[in-house]
């Protein structure tokens, strides 16, 4: 018997009943008692075994985007984009690269409805030659808020009330009534976009805005935006109500259901790209993560398709344990100054570190594909095999060297300690903006959502007039509107 043949893996099966230690087990039935009826003996090692894995089938789920699904597919390069990034995946036209993603809603829990409005999670793992890159985005281009340190306390206003265990907006609307910024995001998860018809008719974008860097060190600003073949649909809320009383799993069962009968979901990518030294020509801060580049002055430029044709084997092992972080980069692709970027390099590691543990990056759907090197070793669930005598750095008796030096962001840094707000808020103009493309059916369905929220009972008056002042300044028409609606006098200022 070759002792190493035999790996984790449901292909070794065989053909009886075993302990996980391979023991046979000739009654998987029974437990082991004395006599016919009674006392059930604690030395059923099996029975004792069956037990304790099955108490510890869940893991911790995840505090965010914990309801979802995964697809496989491929990215295929459509345009050379290579005269801005050294990128490998991105080097030519034709390059095809391996890759998963995961749809999910953000706030609710595991076996949530997926006809709630919430944002959509949009997370693509891309096997490279040149190890993983996460891009981990979502289905609006915005987000909340612009720093990190607010983010705790967002999901928390966001979450069930922690007594009574019930999601109540009079708790987000008292915490976004101190959040100006939140604005933007708001005129998208308010409108009909709040609640995406399925998985395979809504965008993705990576929100942040990355850098570009290619061979000879040129950094480039970027935006990625993911636009799905079929088309843009939602779901009003008469129509989720039906979709999610028939089937609280509709999203997951048509992804599924696509790639099986080989209707494979497509996505073309396109890019946004800006000088740095444009970035002080605006009246925002084009780092801004609540903040849009305008498509007028920035163009969307092709760069490639994913195609999702292979449902995953396993919910579990490719679903429940797949784990993202914005960290996760490949040369030629890197981070910008956006504070809630550099806060989620950190967070998303490290609560993938809690809930799967240190070595997280072992598991299979999130291991590199391409042949990697470490001394990163040991810790809880470590099963990658070793013979190496030497596990330190550097050594003349290990001949591993250091890679070659890639190009790297070249941002010179000067300034004293702060904790402070960037200058250029503009927390109002965009939100206004995209409100006045809607038509006034749409219009008044944005407003009326937000009607609904306010006239709860308990938001209270200074609450309401926040809201009311900020969409006021977002816009004059809608602000008065609201007003009205809410019984509330109308705010002299604003557009």
């Amino acid at each position: 018997m070759d002792p190493y043949k035999f790996t984790p893996s449901s292909k070794y099966n065989s053909n009886h009943w075993t302990t996980n230690s391979g023991a046979p087990v000739w009654n998987n039935n029974s437990s082991l008692t004395v006599g016919t009826r009674g006392p059930v003996l604690l030395e059923d090692y099996h029975l004792v075994e069956k037990l304790a894995q099955f108490d510890r089938e869940r893991i911790p789920e995840r505090v965010v985007h914990a309801r979802g699904f995964s697809a496989k597919g491929y990215f295929e390069v459509t345009h050379d984009i290579s005269h801005l990034t050294t990128a490998d995946f991105l080097r030519a036209p034709g390059v095809q690269t391996p890759l998963i993603t995961r749809f999910s809603t953000v706030i609710h829990e595991r076996g949530s409805p997926e006809t709630l409005r919430d944002p959509r999670g949009f997370a693509v793992k891309f096997y490279t030659r040149e190890g993983n890159f996460d891009m981990v985005g979502n289905n609006i281009p915005v987000f909340f808020i612009r720093d990190g340190m607010k983010f705790p306390d967002m999901i928390h206003s966001l979450k069930p009330n922690p007594k009574t265990n019930v999601q109540e907006m009079w708790r987000a609307m008292d915490f976004f009534s101190h959040v100006p910024e939140s604005l933007h995001m708001f005129s998208f998860l308010f409108d009909d976009w709040g609640i995406p018809y399925n998985f395979r008719h809504m965008e993705g974008f990576g929100v942040h805005a990355f850098k570009l860097i290619n061979k000879g060190g040129k950094e480039t600003y970027v935006k990625f935006h993911w636009k799905p073949s079929c088309g843009l649909k939602f779901l009003l809320e008469e129509e989720a109500v039906i979709v999610g009383g028939t089937h609280h799993s509709h999203a997951t069962q048509d992804l599924f259901d696509s790639i099986a009968a080989g209707n494979y979901p497509e996505w073309a990518l396109f890019i946004q790209t800006m000088e740095p030294s444009m970035e002080d020509s605006f009246d925002f801060d084009p780092l801004d993560d609540t903040k849009t580049w305008p498509e007028d002055q920035f163009p969307l430029q092709p760069v490639g398709k994913m195609v999702l044709n292979k449902n995953i084997d396993n919910n579990f092992a490719e679903n429940e344990q797949l784990a993202f972080c914005p960290g996760i980069i490949v040369p030629g692709i890197y981070y910008t100054d956006d504070k809630m970027f550099q806060t989620r390099i950190f967070s998303y590691s490290d609560t993938q570190r809690h809930r799967l543990g240190p070595n997280y990056l072992m598991l299979p759907v999130n291991a590199p594909k391409n042949k990697h090197h470490n001394n990163h070793h040991e810790g809880f669930m470590n099963f990658m095999h070793r013979d190496e005598e030497v596990n330190y750095f550097p050594s003349r008796y290990d001949p591993v060297r250091q890679a070659e030096k890639t190009p790297l962001s070249q941002n010179s840094y000067s300034g004293k300690r702060e904790k402070a707000i960037i200058k250029k808020e503009n927390n109002f103009k965009q939100a206004g903006e995209r409100y006045r493309t809607f038509d006034p059916a749409r219009q008044e369905r944005f407003l009326m959502r937000f009607v609904g929220v306010l006239t709860d009972p308990k938001v209270t008056d200074e609450v309401r007039k926040a809201w009311v002042f900020y969409w006021t300044q977002a816009d004059r028409s809608l602000g008065n509107k609201l007003a009205a609606k809410l019984n509330m006098p109308a705010i002299q200022s604003g557009m």
